[in-house]
């Protein structure tokens, strides 16, 4: 197997430092099981994972979907081991955008990242993340202590990083929980340049991954699939994702972001033929991605051009072997943009599916009626014929 190609840089005591400051997200939930020879009987059993928590409904451990509405739609959060899939709106105007806020939960909680795209480079997507939302009090002494010659670099950084936990809530749809859990992001700024640095983060970005003069080897899966499966199978175990070791580092998350799936330019042709000669090659990759994030600390969201595939049985068996299907329709262009009933919004969120794991069915979401909207900062998640009924 390939050796695996990572980019940015991690400083141990800075990536602790922000893994450390998330502990406010932490729960008291622990599973019980049987000690690792040589450690203290006094101490807990697992260690907690920062910017998790257990489902109350099944126990499953979640992670924020770095939208805290559409995680209440989706039972309290993205499950540890599924994959969401967002079905792109037409013009892919705002599908990058959720990428992005899954892609910044994950830096503020100190989690690692694998991003794979094919036509932006990961370094440059990860310089566009939105900046987490902060409230006047927590400003003002953060500012403080950085400006403070007296405090040692090592405190400002550590700093940084509570920082970007104390966040205001807002209101979402359904219930509230009283535990912080997600974080709300300022679409018109980007993320701070100190905590992508602090970051551990993984890069594939397929030209750089495939040359021209490439030799294709007969096999069921494009070369770009392939490759991107042997890249993300390496960093889970290599890392130890996959539960191997785990007293030997602190346990951590895995969020995995692939932009644009099923597009010609990962060597794909189901969005240019009915009946391509990759027609298969798609399913068969996530099958295969599917298994090796059901026994790993990861989490997975996929973007895609469903609206490009010919074949709708190829869009049928996609969304089977997707765990979350969360569609955008976006009213540019089309009727709708004109309609008065969607005046104050700029398209439609439609939850195709959420997860009954470890069964062989999916829950369909009891919310149907959902529109979004992008303000100057915020990416926003109503009901908007629930409200017109009450008027």
């Amino acid at each position: 197997m390939a050796a695996v190609a990572t980019c940015g840089s991690v400083a141990g005591s800075t990536g602790s430092a922000v893994a450390t400051a998330s502990k406010s997200n932490v729960t008291s939930f622990q599973r019980r099981g049987p000690r690792a020879s040589g450690t203290n009987d006094s101490g807990p059993r697992l260690v907690s994972i920062a910017g998790t928590r257990p489902s109350v409904r099944n126990g499953q451990l979640l992670v924020s979907t770095g939208l805290p509405a559409l995680d209440q739609l989706l039972g309290g959060g993205l499950a540890v081991g599924t994959v969401l899939l967002i079905e792109e709106d037409k013009y892919n105007i705002y599908s990058p955008l959720l990428f992005k806020y899954f892609l910044a939960e994950g830096i503020v909680n100190g989690h690692t990242l694998l991003v794979a795209s094919t036509k932006e480079d990961p370094a440059n997507i990860l310089q566009e993340l939105p900046a987490p939302l902060l409230d006047d009090k927590c400003k003002k002494e953060f500012d403080e202590d950085v400006y403070n010659h007296k405090t040692p670099e090592s405190n400002i950084k550590m700093k940084i990083a509570w920082r970007y936990q104390l966040l205001p809530k807002m209101e979402q749809i359904g219930p509230v929980s009283s535990s912080r859990f997600g974080h709300y992001y300022d679409a018109s700024k980007r993320m701070p340049q100190e905590l992508i640095e602090a970051s551990n983060w993984h890069g594939f970005f397929l030209p750089e991954k495939i040359s021209s003069t490439l030799k294709v080897e007969p096999c069921s899966l494009t070369p770009g699939y392939t490759k991107l499966l042997q890249f993300i199978q390496n960093i889970i175990y290599e890392e130890g994702f996959d539960g191997s070791n785990p007293q030997k580092k602190q346990r951590n998350i895995l969020r995995i972001g692939i932009q644009n799936l099923g597009s010609p330019l990962w060597g794909d042709d189901i969005c240019c033929a009915e009946n391509g000669g990759n027609s298969h090659s798609l399913t068969k990759f996530l099958y295969v991605l599917r298994g090796l994030l059901r026994t790993s600390l990861s989490a997975c969201i996929i973007t895609m051009p469903t609206h490009l595939i010919q074949n709708k049985a190829i869009i049928a068996r996609v969304t089977n072997l997707s765990d979350i299907v969360v569609g955008l329709e976006s009213f540019i262009g089309s009727e709708k943009e004109t309609n008065p009933l969607y005046k104050d919004y700029h398209g439609l969120i439609h939850i195709r599916q959420i997860p009954r794991l470890n069964n062989l069915i999916c829950d369909e979401s009891d919310v149907k009626d959902l529109a979004f909207k992008l303000k100057r900062k915020l990416f926003t998640i109503e009901q908007p014929f629930q409200f017109l009924n009450e008027k």
